[in-house]
C-alpha cells in the first residue's frame, strides 16, 4: 500500500480549556490541490500553522513522505507560505526578495539568478525585478509574495487566506492564475479560505472544518450534491430547510412528512433516523420550481411571494409556505415565469424528491 505524501495524524491544539483543533487527520497526495474551508475559528488556519511549524501541537503528528515534521524546524522543512498580507520587504526590490529564501540557503549566484528569473515567469511578471513593492498594485505584491515562496522548488505550499484582501475581479484573476502554477509546476498545495466560491474554483479537494473538527472532505461536487452534516450543506452553497417529520427509514433514506398533508419518500438521510424524530429538510434553490398549480410528480407546497429580485444570470424569488416558513428559490435568466412574478402572488413551489436531504439530531 502506498503511503500518503503528506499525513496529519490525530493534530490537538488546546490553548487552556479551549481547543482549537481537535483530532483532525487527513491525507494528502503529491500534487494535489487541498483547501481547508471554514467560518472564523474553525480551526483550519491553526491546522496550517502547525504545518508550516508556526505552532506546536498538543498532541498528533505531521508526516511527509513518511517522516514525522515535529521535530524539524520551521526554515529547515522545506515547505513554502504565502500570508494573507504579502510580507514583502519592503526595502528589497522584487528580485531580492524572490531571492531572499535562496540566500538565505546560502545558493550560488547563479543559481539564485536563474531561479528568480523562473519565478518572475512563473507568475508573469517578467521585467520586474528592480521594482520595488510600494510601487506595485496589490495583486502584482501577491504575485511576488507567490514567486518568492515557489523559487526553491519546496514539496509543499501552503497558503493562508492570500487573497481575502483583494477586490473581487482582481481575486478572481489571481485565482486563475494560482490555479494555472498548480497545474505547471505540480506543487501541493495546502489553502486556507472562508470563501467557498473560492474553494469550488481552485480545489481537487475540500476539507470542510467546524469548531475544531473536519466535518467532510470530498471535491466540490460530492460536498455540494451529497452533504454529510447541516452544517456543510449551509456552508457549500445556498441552502433552505423545511421542518419534518421521519415516517419511516431504512437508516440511509426516509419518508418524511412536511406539514399535515405532504409526504416526501425516499429522501437521503443523516443523523438519528427513527421514525417520529424531527428532521430538517434540504432542499436547493435552483432546484426549486414556481407554477400556478402542485407538480403532482414532486413535492409541492402552497406559498405566496414575498420579493422578487432579478441578479443578472438568476431571479430571487423568496416566498413563504402557509406554514411561515422562507423558501429561497432562484429561476434562471430568461425564465418564462420570472418577469410575471409579484409580492403577494400565490404560488406552488415544488422539488423533485431526489434533490432534497434531511439532517436529524
Amino acid at each position: 500500500m502506498t503511503t500518503p505524501f503528506l499525513q496529519i495524524r490525530n493534530i490537538r491544539k488546546a490553548y487552556g480549556d479551549v481547543t482549537a483543533v481537535n483530532d483532525v487527520t487527513l491525507d494528502i497526495a503529491q500534487g494535489e490541490f487541498m483547501t481547508f474551508l471554514g467560518p472564523s475559528g474553525s480551526g483550519k488556519s491553526t491546522t496550517l500553522y502547525i504545518l508550516a511549524g508556526l505552532q506546536n501541537p498538543t498532541s498528533g503528528d505531521i508526516l511527509l513522505d513518511g517522516r514525522t515534521l515535529l521535530d524539524t524546524p520551521p526554515h529547515k522543512r522545506n515547505i513554502g507560505m504565502v500570508f494573507q498580507r504579502y510580507t514583502l520587504f519592503p526595502h528589497l526590490s522584487v528580485g531580492e526578495n524572490i531571492a531572499f529564501p535562496l540566500r538565505v540557503r546560502r545558493k550560488p549566484k547563479a543559481e539564485v539568478d536563474a531561479a528568480v528569473r523562473r519565478a518572475l515567469k512563473l507568475v508573469r511578471l517578467e521585467g520586474f525585478e528592480d521594482r520595488m513593492p510600494a510601487k506595485m498594485s496589490g495583486g502584482q505584491q501577491q504575485r511576488v509574495a507567490l514567486a518568492r515562496a515557489l523559487a526553491y522548488d519546496p514539496p509543499v505550499l501552503l497558503m493562508d487566506e492570500p487573497l481575502s484582501a483583494l477586490d473581487k475581479k482582481l481575486r478572481e484573476e489571481i485565482q486563475y492564475e494560482i490555479r494555472r502554477i498548480h497545474q505547471e509546476t505540480g506543487v501541493t498545495i495546502l489553502y486556507v479560505t472562508h470563501d467557498q466560491e473560492e474553494a469550488l474554483r481552485l480545489s481537487d479537494r475540500i476539507a470542510v472544518f467546524s469548531k475544531g473538527v473536519i466535518d467532510q472532505v470530498g471535491t466540490g461536487t460530492e460536498l455540494y450534491a451529497n452533504p454529510a452534516t447541516r452544517f456543510v450543506a449551509e456552508f457549500i452553497g445556498d441552502s433552505d430547510f423545511l421542518k419534518g417529520r421521519i415516517e419511516a427509514t431504512d437508516g440511509k433514506s426516509a419518508d418524511i412528512r412536511i406539514g399535515e398533508h405532504l409526504i416526501l419518500p425516499a429522501v437521503s438521510v443523516h443523523g438519528s433516523a427513527r421514525p417520529g424524530n424531527e428532521a430538517a429538510v434540504m432542499l436547493r434553490p435552483e432546484r426549486l420550481t414556481l407554477s400556478s398549480t402542485p407538480v403532482s410528480t414532486a413535492g409541492s407546497l402552497a406559498a405566496t411571494v414575498k420579493d422578487v429580485t432579478f441578479l443578472g444570470n438568476n431571479t430571487h424569488v423568496l416566498t413563504e409556505t402557509a406554514t411561515q416558513e422562507v423558501l429561497s428559490v432562484r429561476l434562471p435568466f430568461g425564465h418564462e415565469a420570472a418577469g410575471s412574478l409579484r409580492p403577494g402572488q400565490p404560488v406552488w413551489v415544488s422539488w423533485d424528491s431526489s434533490s432534497a436531504h434531511a439532517f436529524c439530531t
